[in-house]
Formats: C-alpha cells, sequence, structure tokens
C-alpha cells in the first residue's frame, strides 16, 4: 500500500462515515424505522443493499478460491439471478401485503405460532455460528494479505494483525449498524457496491491482459482436468459421477439453496420488506439481479486468472484461497490497490452490517415483542440496537473458534446450507402454492428437515468410526451432499402432503392474500398495476444472459 492507496482508502472510509452521520440525523421513531428504513427504501438502495448484503467472505476468499481450485463448479450458486426475480414477482406481493417484519412472522400468519418460533431459533444459531463466524475470520486473513503486515505493536506487545483486522472490522461495523439500523445498511450500500464494482473490475481487466487474454485463459483451464470422466477447470456441467459437483445434484441442489436464500431467509428478504411498496420492491430485485450476474465475473475468474499465472510461475499463491487478495497485491498500479481494498472493506462491511441487523430484528420482533408486548416502540428501537450489540460481542467471541477451525469450517459452509435449506424452503414453497397445507404440516416439515439436516452433519463428526456398510452410514452419509439435499427436500414435501391429508387446515379467511388461490380480485389488480412493460423487458434479458451463459460453459 502506497500514500496514494492510504489517500484512496481514506476518502473511502470518510464518505463512509458522511452517510452514516447523515443517517443518524434522521431519528428512528419506532420499530418500522430502525428495521425496515421507515418502509420507504427505493429499487436503487434495495437492488445494492442484496447484492452488496450478498457479497461477503464466500465470495471474497470461497469464490476466487474456488475458481482457482475447480474452476466454473461454483458458478451455478451465482447464476441465481432467476431466483432473485422469483423473490421479486411471486413472493414479494405475498409479503407485501402481509406487512411482516420477519420471515418467521410470515410463518405464524401462514401456520402457526410454533413455526415462527422454531424458524426464528435456526435463523439465529445459522447467523452466528456460520455467518458471523465466516465472514469475521476471512476478514482478518483477506487484509493481512493485503496489507502484508504480520503483527503491530500495542501497548509493548506484539499483536497478530489477524486479530487486529477482525476485530476492528467487527467492531466499526457493528458500532454503524447498532447505531444507524436497516437506514445505515441500506444507504451505505448504494456507496459500497460501485466502489466494489470498480475495483473488482480492475482486476479482472488487468488480470485477463497479464495472461494475454481470454482465450489464453480459456485454453489453459480447459486442458487442466477436474476428475477421471473427462471434465476440465472449463466445464460447468459436469459427470453424474463427479463427487463433488455431479450435474444430477448440482442444477436441482443449488437451485434448492438459492431458493432458501433468495426467497426466504430474513438476511436477503429484509431488503425487500423495507420498500416503499410493491412496484420498489420489485425492481430493487430485478436490479439486484443484474448485479448478481457480475460475482462470476469478478471473483471466480479472477480465481481461475490466479491459477493461470500460478502454472506459468508469474504469482506464487500460498493457498487457493488467497488468489483474490494476491491479484490485488501483485497486479493492481498505485491508487488503484487502494480502491479494491476499499471494496473489500465494504463488502465485508455491508455482509455483516446486513447479519446484524437482521439478527437484531428476529430477536426483538419474535422473541422480546412477545415477551413485552405493550412496551412502546422507542423501547423496541432501545431492544433491538442492544441486541445488534449483543449479536457484535457473539461474533468477537467466535474468533477464536474460527481462528483454529476456520479451514475446516468454511469448508463444510456451503455443506450446512444445503442441510438447512431444504426444509425452510419446502414450507415456504407448500405455504404459499397450496391453502391446503396445513399449520400442523408446516411445522412437522420444519421439525424434521432441520432434524434430518442435523443429523447428518452430527454423524460426519464420527464418520471415520462408523462401518462404511452398515446402514446409518449408506442412508446419511455415504450420498454426495447434494443429492443428500435433493432427497431431504422432497422427503419433507412428501411428510407435509400426507400430514395435510390427515390435519386440519388453517381457517381460509385467516389466509386470504397469503396463498396463491386465496389472492382476492382486488389484490390481482394490485399486482399487477405495480409493474410496467420495461420491468418485463428487464427480467427477460436477465434470464437471456443467464441461459447463454449456460450454453457457452455448458
Amino acid at each position: 500500500m502506497t500514500t496514494l492507496d492510504w489517500i484512496v482508502l481514506g476518502a473511502f472510509l470518510a464518505c463512509l462515515a458522511g452517510i452514516i452521520i447523515w443517517v443518524l440525523m434522521k431519528k428512528d421513531k419506532n420499530t418500522s424505522d430502525y428495521f425496515l428504513a421507515g418502509r420507504d427504501a427505493t429499487w436503487l438502495a434495495i437492488g445494492a443493499s442484496i447484492f452488496a448484503s450478498n457479497i461477503g467472505s464466500e465470495h471474497l476468499v470461497g469464490l476466487a478460491g474456488a475458481g482457482a481450485e475447480s474452476g466454473m463448479a461454483m458458478a451455478h450458486w451465482e447464476m441465481h439471478g432467476w431466483l432473485i426475480l422469483m423473490l421479486g414477482w411471486l413472493f414479494v406481493p405475498f409479503y407485501s401485503r402481509s406487512r411482516v417484519f420477519t420471515m418467521p412472522e410470515f410463518l405464524e400468519k401462514r401456520y402457526n405460532p410454533q413455526s415462527r418460533s422454531l424458524l426464528s431459533i435456526i435463523s439465529l444459531v445459522s447467523y452466528v455460528l456460520t455467518k458471523v463466524a465466516v465472514t469475521v475470520y476471512a476478514g482478518g486473513v483477506v487484509f493481512k494479505d493485503v496489507f502484508g503486515i504480520e503483527a503491530i505493536r500495542l501497548f509493548g506487545t506484539e499483536i497478530d494483525f489477524f486479530w487486529v483486522s477482525a476485530v476492528g472490522l467487527v467492531a466499526l461495523t457493528g458500532l454503524y449498524t447498532t447505531l444507524g439500523g436497516m437506514k445505515a445498511v441500506l444507504y451505505t450500500s448504494v456507496l459500497q457496491t460501485p466502489v466494489l464494482l470498480i475495483g473488482s473490475i480492475l482486476v479482472l481487466i488487468i488480470g485477463l491482459s497479464r495472461i494475454g487474454g481470454w482465450s489464453e485463459m480459456m485454453e489453459v483451464v480447459r486442458a487442466a482436468p477436474v476428475n477421471e470422466y473427462g471434465d476440465s477447470m472449463a466445464n460447468l456441467i459436469r459427470s453424474p459421477h463427479d463427487p463433488d459437483f455431479p450435474w444430477t445434484g448440482v442444477l436441482l441442489g443449488s437451485a434448492i439453496i438459492g431458493f432458501w436464500y433468495w426467497c426466504t431467509d430474513q438476511y436477503i428478504v429484509q431488503r425487500v420488506l423495507s420498500a416503499r411498496n410493491m412496484t420498489q420492491a420489485r425492481r430493487g430485485s430485478i436490479f439486484g439481479a443484474y448485479l448478481k450476474l457480475t460475482p462470476v465475473f469478478i471473483f471466480l475468474i479472477p480465481g481461475m486468472i490466479a491459477y493461470v499465472m500460478n502454472q506459468k510461475g508469474m504469482i506464487q499463491l500460498s493457498t487457493n484461497d488467497a488468489a483474490f487478495s494476491t491479484l490485488v497485491k501483485e497486479l493492481l498500479p498505485m491508487g488503484f490497490k487502494g480502491v479494491v481494498v476499499g471494496g473489500l472493506l465494504a463488502a465485508l462491511m455491508s455482509s455483516l452490517a446486513s447479519l446484524f441487523n437482521s439478527s437484531a430484528m428476529l430477536f426483538t420482533v419474535d422473541f422480546y415483542k412477545k415477551y413485552k408486548p405493550n412496551a412502546t416502540e422507542r423501547h423496541y428501537v432501545v431492544v433491538g440496537k442492544i441486541a445488534t450489540a449483543a449479536v457484535v460481542l457473539l461474533g468477537v467471541l467466535w474468533i477464536p473458534v474460527m481462528r483454529g477451525l476456520g479451514k475446516v469450517l468454511y469448508a463444510y459452509l456451503q455443506d450446512v446450507q444445503s442441510l438447512l435449506a431444504p426444509g425452510i424452503a419446502a414450507v415456504f414453497l407448500l405455504g404459499i402454492l397450496s391453502k391446503r397445507t396445513t399449520p400442523k404440516a408446516g411445522l412437522f416439515g420444519l421439525i424434521i428437515g432441520f432434524s434430518l439436516g442435523m443429523l447428518r452433519l452430527g454423524l460426519k463428526l464420527f464418520a471415520g468410526t462408523m462401518d462404511p456398510d452398515g446402514l446409518i452410514y449408506r442412508i446419511f452419509l455415504a450420498p454426495n451432499w447434494l443429492h443428500y439435499e435433493i432427497a431431504l427436500f422432497f422427503t419433507v414435501i412428501i411428510v407435509m402432503i400426507i400430514i395435510s391429508y390427515f390435519t386440519k387446515p388453517k381457517d381460509l379467511e385467516s389466509i386470504k392474500g397469503l396463498t396463491l388461490v386465496s389472492v382476492t380480485p382486488a389484490q390481482r389488480a394490485e399486482v399487477r398495476s405495480s409493474f410496467g412493460k420495461w420491468d418485463v423487458v428487464n427480467t427477460a434479458i436477465i434470464i437471456t444472459i443467464i441461459v447463454a451463459f449456460y450454453i457457452y460453459f455448458w
């Protein structure tokens, strides 16, 4: 980092501080203000926040690292713009008319209070133990590598720079999220998103120019085998016998994870809940879908560039996970490195900020309000800020564990998501598609999906001591992780259909407007009036780009 780089980075941080101060001057009057920005967000802030919240350590470290290790395999997860469109076109109308704050609250309206409580517990546990932990760990690793600082001396003691950057990242993000709430998350994303895009595009362009262009990169990766069945790093669709990414699992398996994440997870959906109206929510989703097309090019392909440069001896990769930060350090000219470091900082901070705010909202709305239902709105805002601070503290306390187990935990991150997603996805999907899905079916769908998912995760700890020919091993551990996820998804759906057949459905009047068949003519007319020709045109463009991408890399 040169002096100019530090000046550029300082200018970015000054702009960030200015936005936060402006947000703090707009006082939060109630929980709607604090958690959903007063439900007055426009499509630009919503789309930028969807994108910036998604871009976290799994991209800065994991996606680029995956590109360096296995090529295009993880691109399926980055071509999920069509699922963000599903959020905007299919789910936004139901969420908007229900006027809920949280996804668990929506399940209470559709099913029962027990479903709400269970989803809140699952969400909070998964947030603290996976998203906070992985993001903070990766932040420490990335900034230590980019700055090239091993340790600094504080109060006469040498302290590993990993700890300084990780704790500083959590503390700074937690401070502005706690004080500013959802408005801080949304409006800082408007600054963070273009900075991140500009910096990452610079890495892509300079990297391609150094290795001789796109065709040279594709020639090298097409010659790099990834399995014994003839697939290379350039292949998106791989043999059904591929041990990690068989096409029989990855197409539907990635979609189930994506459906859970983009259409039902509080972490993402909270952005569209903050919209001024249905039109702004849908257009924010469309804008977010456009932005979601970029990570393949600004993170995964730079990882492949790093692989090519490493093969040619132009750089030395210590690990695949260091691919992106190594390119930043080795390729960028003076001044531009500060832009990219600002982008890296933006991505990590935005991801954590969204997580902190969503966690605080789940605690305040789904737990605390039940315990103390008659408190003032101002009181709930204060509780929300305290809850955010508590999540920040838990994130800091988890760092020592993450430092020791980070590599293992990160390797299992996608696996953990594949075990959480099927039950939740099935419950939301059947809940909206069918009025016949009963409250007991919704509750047991969550219980069975979560239990069978965590059973596999728990058994993995003892896999080395189990008989590979045993029945339990063959059922729960032997299947490919994506095949297990798909089987779990359909198991939950079948169980829910059976339970619904034998149990009493919810009163139709109480779920009016919450399922496809219970939508009234007036509600249909409201949805129809909320979009225009250009919404449809932009949706078609996004789908066309995704189809073209699959054709090219097939």
